[in-house]
């Protein structure tokens, strides 16, 4: 994954307050770096925008948006004359991440064709909304995509700050992991980038709304465990994995009787228990008995060879002794 990175000292945004205990200075300097990307980010705004107008004209892979779910757009700022367009793919929610300066379509617009407008102003470059921003964002394009509804999420290029958006709503709605999230993302939007602020918003978002919510991290692949978590979120799953499922067939029920009584199965199933049970101390009591016997027998014919050692010893020591005495016969 490449994301651009920050010189170092820059600034990230998207937070709600700055770290405790921070010299005053290094919070002058940060404020006058954010002015200074602020005034480069207005000197360039049209430039660049010119720039991808002329890219998506000539090129046809520089598309202005791509559909990244069934209910969500994820593109560029969008013209006065790209609002009936959009109303005719099923928009009727839009996002926009610019600032004021940046917004090329007015809030009545929207309105006049039946759109809702959610306004975020975020600074460009290297800039990402805040936690409860992005939080409302997120419920925003939930509550649109519950009612069959889709969202156009937008910023100047579609590349960091909605992107962010976009990212988040896929890691608790559709139970991603960021990293897996943005590289599904990008296989769709291939020139999506984000900064290290909004990579950071985004794993941020992910370890405060997923995992303390659900305990811990849930990803696409485990339907088992997200149903199991919250049964009314399964609906927004992209993918269920049929190899998890069982299948019961009418062969696997039959002698099963559907009219007898819960409590006398229960009782039945408890006396085949003790049965188990019952046999299983029996075998291994009688493995016991059974060792038992083994070990009296082999005593005993120990017992019985070494008494019989002992007199087959004791008998060639009286043969020695028979041989060594002389017999004296004599004849009168």
């Amino acid at each position: 994954m490449y994301i651009e990175e920050l010189k170092e000292g820059e600034v990230e945004s998207g937070e709600e307050g700055l770290v405790a205990d921070v010299p005053h200075s290094e919070i002058a300097v940060s404020e006058a770096k954010r002015a200074l990307i602020g005034v480069g980010a207005r000197f360039l705004f049209y430039p660049t925008l010119f720039y991808n107008v002329v890219r998506n004209k000539i090129q046809s892979e520089f598309r202005w948006w791509d559909g990244v779910d069934e209910f969500i757009l994820l593109g560029a700022v969008p013209f006065p004359t790209d609002v009936p367009r959009l109303k005719q793919l099923g928009v009727c929610g839009v996002i926009t991440l610019n600032e004021p300066y940046e917004t090329l379509v007015p809030t009545s617009l929207y309105h006049a064709y039946g759109i809702e407008h959610l306004v975020i102003p975020t600074r460009d470059y290297l800039f990402a909304p805040s936690f409860g921003d992005i939080c409302k964002a997120v419920d925003f394009i939930h509550k649109n995509a519950s009612c069959g509804t889709t969202t156009y999420v937008h910023c100047k290029a579609g590349r960091g700050r909605s992107t962010t958006i976009v990212l988040c709503y896929l890691v608790q709605h559709k139970r991603m992991t960021p990293d897996a999230a943005y590289k599904y993302v990008r296989s769709i939007r291939p020139r999506v980038l984000l900064a290290p602020s909004q990579w950071q918003a985004v794993q941020e978002f992910y370890r405060l709304r997923v995992e303390k919510t659900f305990g811990g991290p849930l990803t696409l692949f485990n339907p088992m465990i997200k149903a199991l978590a919250s049964p009314a979120l399964t609906k927004d799953l992209e993918a269920f994995d049929e190899g998890s499922v069982v299948v019961i067939t009418e062969a696997d029920l039959d002698g099963y009787d559907e009219s007898r009584d819960s409590s006398i199965v229960g009782n039945e199933v408890w006396a085949e228990l003790n049965l188990v049970y019952r046999v299983q101390f029996a075998g291994q009591a009688a493995l016991a008995r059974l060792s038992c016997l083994w070990l009296r027998c082999h005593a005993r014919q120990k017992l019985a060879g070494e008494k019989l050692s002992r007199e087959s010893s004791s008998c060639s020591m009286v043969a020695d002794k028979l041989q060594g005495l002389g017999v004296d016969i004599r004849v009168y």
